[in-house]
């Protein structure tokens, strides 16, 4: 961006300055008063101006214009430039939220500093702003569970409608990757996408975070709805947002506008939200920590996003697209999966979900043998796995038990790691633990082992009083 909108009622000094800009290799607008400087600025914003302090046969002055830029397009910078300066007028300037005060008469290589540092000030605000947004590209959708495609296929059916979207699920396990893929599906697919982490932002600053604030000091200072506008607001952890900021949000989603911290007017946004959450927002709102009027209005399409227990056939995917994700991003060896390896990932707990399964593949990477396929001795649960004489550790508890009722224990358990291995698919955990299918079905309801659908996909469970 390159573009100068120049304002000044006196035509020999803005020609003169458009001359001097374009001769540096920007691109310039010239306007003679008020009404021409704002309609250039409704036409296009431009990416900074130069604004003369007194404009004769004008509506508003070059204050008047500032407020009114700053407080609609606080991102453009703006110095003003005028004969009549005093230390006064600069100090109002830049309170109001001017770059910088350039007295006439002025010196061109002077008002060329300014203006570069003012552009690169720019420049570097609006990659402060997209860091802060996060807006990286979506995270890839892997699996084929079911209950990975049950999630998938609600998600498919969101896109196309501007409706608010609650996700649910514990830490870890997607949603901030079920909203972004959402939005890059959406309608909205090319404009911002601001995530709102409710948990990382101190309660007393979150109006601030959210709704923006405007001071005599600084100016206009954009918050993150306002970031957002146009595109997607992405509520992470909604249940942390502090009770007095919920009543806020319920105003800004049903009349989609609110008003900046220390500001009067109404900021006009148009948002579509989504939300997440991984607590009962039911017992909360008993409790009175959540307002039950916002969770109505969050709540209108509900989407359970599974766990990583709920979708271990995922698993060996999801390693191998890490894999190679963390070798594009950090070096990191491309290595293979020992099969060994990947029955164990599919067997462990996971109670931080994909998050916890991405850390612990980075771990092996960073300080396995980059030669070799990973194996499952590099892996956290390697203690539970057999010696090097072939014994197994046995935990305490079984150690204790006699024969006959530490062998119904391990072949209980084992056959339920097995059958959620494989996600319910009795054929398939048949043919892995070397059983007919009508063998293991017998030896399933001698153990008291049933399956059921859960969210979409066949899961194990023991039944009750077996």
């Amino acid at each position: 961006m390159s573009d100068i909108l120049i304002t000044d009622d006196e035509r020999d000094i803005r020609e003169l300055i458009g001359d001097i800009l374009e001769d540096e290799g920007f691109s310039t607008r010239l306007a003679a008063n008020s009404d021409q400087c704002m309609a250039e600025i409704a036409r296009e914003k431009p990416a900074l101006m130069i604004l003369d302090i007194w404009l004769k046969d004008s509506n508003m002055d070059g204050i008047d214009i500032l407020k009114s830029v700053k407080r609609d397009h606080p991102e453009i910078p703006i110095v003003i430039i005028s004969g009549h300066g005093n230390i006064e007028i600069a100090v109002a300037a830049i309170k109001q939220g001017a770059y910088d005060f350039i007295e006439k008469p002025f010196n061109i290589d002077q008002l060329m500093v300014v203006i570069r540092r003012a552009m690169e000030t720019s420049r570097l605000r609006r990659e402060n702003v997209e860091l802060k947004r996060g807006e990286t590209s979506p995270a890839e959708m892997l699996g084929e569970s079911a209950a990975f495609r049950a999630m998938k296929s609600q998600l498919d059916k969101v896109t196309k409608s501007n409706g608010r979207v609650m996700l649910t699920g514990p830490a870890g396990s997607g949603k901030e990757i079920a909203a972004r893929y959402i939005h890059a599906n959406s309608a909205r697919a090319q404009a911002p996408f601001i995530t709102v982490n409710s948990a990382s932002v101190e309660p007393e600053h979150m109006e601030e975070a959210l709704f923006g604030r405007e001071s005599g000091g600084k100016g206009v200072e954009k918050g993150l709805l306002e970031q957002a506008n146009g595109g997607v607001v992405y509520l992470d952890e909604v249940a942390e947002m502090p009770m007095g900021t919920q009543a806020k949000m319920l105003r800004v989603l049903t009349d989609q506008s609110f008003q900046r911290v220390g500001g009067t007017e109404k900021v006009q946004v148009d948002l579509r939200v989504i939300s997440s959450t991984n607590q009962d927002l039911g017992a909360l709102i008993e409790q009175g920590a959540f307002r039950q009027e916002l969770y109505h209005r969050l709540n209108v399409v509900p989407i359970s996003v599974p766990s990583l227990e709920e979708r271990r056939e995922d698993i060996p995917a999801l390693v191998e697209h890490f894999i190679e994700v963390l070798n594009r991003t950090q070096g990191l060896a491309l290595r293979e999966l020992a099969e060994d390896a990947r029955a164990l990932l599919q067997t462990m707990q996971w109670p931080g979900n994909v998050r916890q399964l991405k850390n612990v593949v980075e771990r092996v990477l960073i300080l396995g043998d980059s030669t070799a396929p990973i194996s499952a001795k590099e892996l956290p649960a390697v203690e539970e796995a057999p010696t090097g004489d072939g014994r197994i550790v046995l935990s305490g508890g079984l150690a204790t038990l006699p024969l006959r009722e530490a062998r119904e224990l391990f072949e209980r358990e084992y056959l339920l790691t097995q059958i959620n291995r494989f996600g319910g698919n009795i054929s398939r955990t048949a043919s892995f633990v070397g059983m007919e299918r009508s063998a293991l079905h017998r030896k399933l309801k001698s153990l008291g082992v049933t399956t059921a659908n859960k969210a979409g996909a066949r899961v194990a469970f023991v039944e009750e009083g077996a």
